[in-house]
């Protein structure tokens, strides 16, 4: 057989190039084609003879140029959209048959997997083929009910690991050396004549400076900024004059709502500011105790410059000036009128959030922190009043999941995050104490839910080894919402709060509840039975501690 180069697509039998679709055409001149006159022909042969490379590529850039017009568009189009179909499909049996096996369909799989690995490292180091070991596949089930024995087995594992050791409480000289500037602006005693923790301040600015030009409050969030105005405004007005200087009223909080969150705090925070005799900060959660002062305004972005105490205490300006004003004013001067007056501050974050120490207490035991918000709150306020407020940990996890989740919120997802967040649990408490890896920023971040916010007792018995116990009140959510009147006389009573008229008690207690659930959380339903039970086991233990301590097995949650 022999080719032209120009046109060998097609069999030229005898040499004859009239068949030639390239070489004949109604111009065609014998005499000056070069392929007729057998110029540039290059003859290939397919028999035994080995065949020359470079005409090979060169017959094949002219492929296409033997083809005519449109006929050659579309027969090529043709082929490679068949060749293109036969790779997909052989990509995609390959896909299915591979990606079943180890789970990692992009759409459901027909098999849900119910055990899983108990060494968190599992996920990032753990190679495709060793994982199938660990996994055991069931048949999908929306109940889930197929994982509650592999995940039961690393709550009993968390289980065997749990001891409550009481912390080494820190030394007041070991405070000063990491705080001196806030120990430097507190003083050790405050007025005498006021209930609430209040002292004066000498200020040396003059009638242009202004007093909150650098609030960190004030700059980084616009919303404050209202507030910020007007207490400009109103401040020469409240200065104290003595002997040619310029005083002014700063004061700390009398009691804390210090936890915890999705537990009902904003509306105890919203009924006591009713009370005539409480005030609050300027703002209802400032969170400078557990992140302003290290500079943490949102984990997610990192640290800023880190809020001074003084940032702090012009919260409670707005106050300041009405103690100042029962203190200052004529009866109070001529009979010695105690001002009754008492400020509040309902940070959520307080009772448990140390994430922070890590970065800048170096000096700790086992992973344990060295220092604690207490143990500063308590150093300049020994008799500080604390108020908890406290939710079945179960439902408290699935409140705060719905209200803190972003997209694809859904019982299912929410019991993975659990089963996700028990394994990294159950692999920090392997090697390291309970306290470690509740105080442990790296774990707490990488938890897709926040199991450790539900360990009440672990934070309350640290509380308890810097305040005594009646300086505490612990509530519960479910008795405060069916019985509201009965719980906001307690904290009247804990506050030695005076008597309220009956329109003052009733518009403390019959106004709407704040904060609840968003209509669209609520459409989502209850979580699955079995991530109930799952996390029922999980909390057991520490619910069954907390209810001794507070001598109380209403904490037990049996009934819930």
């Amino acid at each position: 057989m022999r080719y032209c180069i120009n046109c060998c697509i097609h069999l030229l039998p005898n040499d004859l190039h009239r068949q030639c679709f390239r070489c004949r055409g109604p111009d065609h001149n014998n005499q000056k084609c070069p392929v007729c006159r057998g110029e540039n022909k290059i003859p290939l042969y397919t028999d035994s003879k080995q065949m020359k490379w470079l005409a090979v590529l060169e017959v094949r850039t002219d492929h296409c140029e033997s083809w005519n017009g449109l006929f050659c568009l579309r027969k090529g189009k043709l082929c490679s959209l068949m060749f293109g179909l036969i790779i997909m499909t052989l990509v995609m049996v390959s896909y299915i048959l591979t990606g079943a096996k180890h789970g990692l369909l992009l759409i459901p799989s027909p098999f849900h997997y119910g055990a899983f690995a108990s060494n968190p490292s599992l996920m990032d180091n753990e190679s495709l083929s060793d994982m199938k070991d660990h996994y055991q596949p069931s048949k999908m089930n929306i109940s889930y009910v197929k994982d509650y024995p592999s995940i039961k087995l690393i709550i009993d594992t968390i289980t065997s690991k749990i001891e409550f050791i009481t912390r080494q409480r820190p030394d007041l000289e070991e405070l000063r050396k990491q705080e001196p500037h806030m120990f430097s602006v507190i003083p050790n005693k405050f007025l005498p004549n006021s209930k609430n923790p209040c002292w004066y301040e000498e200020y040396r600015g003059n009638t242009t400076t202004d007093p909150y030009a650098t609030n960190s409050y004030a700059l980084y969030s616009k919303r404050f900024r209202i507030i910020f105005d007007y207490l400009r405004k109103v401040f020469w007005n409240h200065l104290y004059h003595y002997k040619d200087k310029h005083y002014r009223l700063r004061c700390l909080p009398h009691f804390y709502i210090i936890g915890q969150p999705k537990c009902g705090t904003t509306d105890l925070y919203d009924r006591l500011r009713l009370h005539p005799d409480v005030r609050f900060s300027a703002i209802k959660e400032p969170h400078w105790w557990t992140r302003k002062r290290f500079g943490i305004i949102r984990l997610r972005d990192g640290f800023h410059d880190r809020y001074p105490v003084e940032d702090y205490l012009d919260l409670f300006d707005l106050a300041a000036h009405q103690i100042q004003s029962v203190l200052q004013s004529d009866a109070g001067k001529e009979r010695g009128k105690r001002n009754n007056i008492i400020i509040g501050e309902a940070s959520a974050s307080t009772m448990w959030d140390n994430n922070a120490w890590i970065f800048f207490y170096d000096n700790s035991t086992e992973g344990e922190p060295p220092f604690l918000i207490q143990d500063f709150i308590h150093a300049f306020q020994p008799n500080a009043k604390l108020i908890i407020m406290l939710r079945d940990p179960v439902e408290r996890l699935y409140s705060d999941y719905l209200y803190f989740a972003s997209a694809n919120k859904s019982a299912e997802d929410f019991h993975e995050k659990v089963a996700e967040s028990l394994q990294l649990f159950e692999g920090c408490v392997l090697d390291y104490s309970l306290r470690a890896c509740v105080y442990n920023n790296t774990l707490n971040n990488a938890m897709p839910v926040r199991l450790q916010v539900g360990l009440y007792v672990v934070y309350l018995l640290d509380w308890l080894t810097v305040f005594n116990k009646d300086q505490i009140l612990v509530l519960r959510l479910e008795d405060h919402a069916s019985n509201m009147r009965y719980t906001m006389h307690m904290v009247f009573q804990f506050l030695d709060l005076g008597p309220l008229s009956e329109k003052q008690e009733a518009l403390i207690t019959k106004s709407p509840a704040s904060n609840t659930r968003r209509p669209e959380d609520r459409s989502l339903g209850p979580m699955l039975p079995t991530t109930k039970a799952i996390l029922r086991d999980f909390y057991r233990p520490f619910n069954t501690k907390l209810a001794q301590v507070l001598f109380d097995d209403a904490f037990l949650w049996k009934r819930t």
